[in-house]
């Protein structure tokens, strides 16, 4: 059955160098152009590339987002990805539902209606998000990192996780959004290690080596970084030195009660937040020494945090 896993892979990788993808939807320009109004209804236009919110003919709406990071004739790369960000799916990761390749290259993804887990932290005109939301937020994205490093084949290492790269859906749940492994736009994320015609799928065994390196340590150190956020509703810029700083002055010199997010008050479970807290000081500690994967983390939180359980959901 592996034989057979790694031949199918293998064939596809050699297919999208060939030609266009075949199991992504192909939008033309044309449609796109329309769809966005002349590509005016932008969402975003950083440095990062722009964004568009997209109504097609049927009503469906999507973000439509420019991909840079490509030559004009790299197709054959371009159209890998595609295909290997099409096959990603999972609860808690948006959905990729098309590409174009017409005078730019762009992505169309589901669109996340709720915007971004930072501006419903940081917006006073945003409605405060509950202590039973962010808990199941952090076992959301705990969940997608788990489904990304153990249940993808290839595993997928590269992923920036923070309040800004997280996407919040009309029900408020937690969604990474997925980008090109070197675009490095709104996550980072590597998913395939290839050379020339010759595809290599790392196994399990490899999953937990690459999962001891940098790249898992920072992955692990984010998601300590986020779960501070969502506590405390503080922003983590420069690499997040200042929260950590100021949540081990805090928490040694006062009571917990002191970095919750004051639009919680006191509604939270004290058990909870500690167990929180717990797994952020993991988290933190691992960029230094690797202790836990994130499956680990996921079962933890699951047995100390109280949500709706969901066979479907996590």
């Amino acid at each position: 059955m592996d034989k057979i896993r790694i031949f199918l892979l293998a064939w596809l990788h050699l297919r999208s160098q060939n030609g266009p993808v075949s199991l992504v939807k192909r939008f033309s320009y044309k449609d796109l152009k329309k769809a966005t109004d002349g590509f005016r209804r932008t969402t975003d236009n950083s440095s990062r590339g722009s964004s568009y919110k997209a109504r097609f003919q049927n009503g469906v709406v999507s973000t439509i987002k420019e991909v840079e990071g490509f030559s004009e004739c790299d197709d054959a790369s371009f159209y890998r990805e595609v295909q290997l960000l099409g096959r990603l799916h999972h609860r808690h990761i948006v959905a990729l539902r098309g590409f174009s390749t017409g005078p730019k290259r762009y992505l169309v993804f589901e669109n996340v209606e709720r915007g971004s887990l930072k501006e419903h932290l940081s917006d006073p005109l945003k409605t405060p998000l509950n202590w039973r939301t962010r808990l199941q937020i952090v076992v959301g994205i705990a969940a997608a990192l788990e489904y990304l490093h153990f249940f993808c084949d290839p595993p997928v290492y590269h992923v920036s996780i923070s309040s800004s790269t997280i996407m919040l859906d009309e029900n408020l749940t937690p969604k990474i959004i997925k980008q090109f492994s070197f675009a490095l736009q709104l996550s980072d994320i590597s998913l395939i290690r290839s050379a020339g015609n010759q595809v290599t799928l790392p196994n399990s065994s490899s999953c937990i080596k690459e999962c001891t390196g940098q790249t898992c340590k920072n992955i692990i150190f984010q998601l300590g970084l986020l779960i501070l956020e969502l506590i405390t509703g503080q922003s983590s810029e420069r690499n997040g030195a200042d929260l950590v700083q100021w949540v081990q002055k805090t928490y040694i010199s006062r009571s917990t009660h002191e970095i919750m997010d004051p639009d919680i008050g006191n509604n939270y479970d004290q058990a909870e937040l500690q167990s929180l807290l717990n797994v952020a000081r993991l988290c933190i500690k691992s960029l230094d020494k690797p202790k836990i994967y994130t499956s680990q983390i996921l079962w933890y939180l699951q047995k100390k945090v109280r949500i709706v359980r969901d066979k479907h959901r996590y």
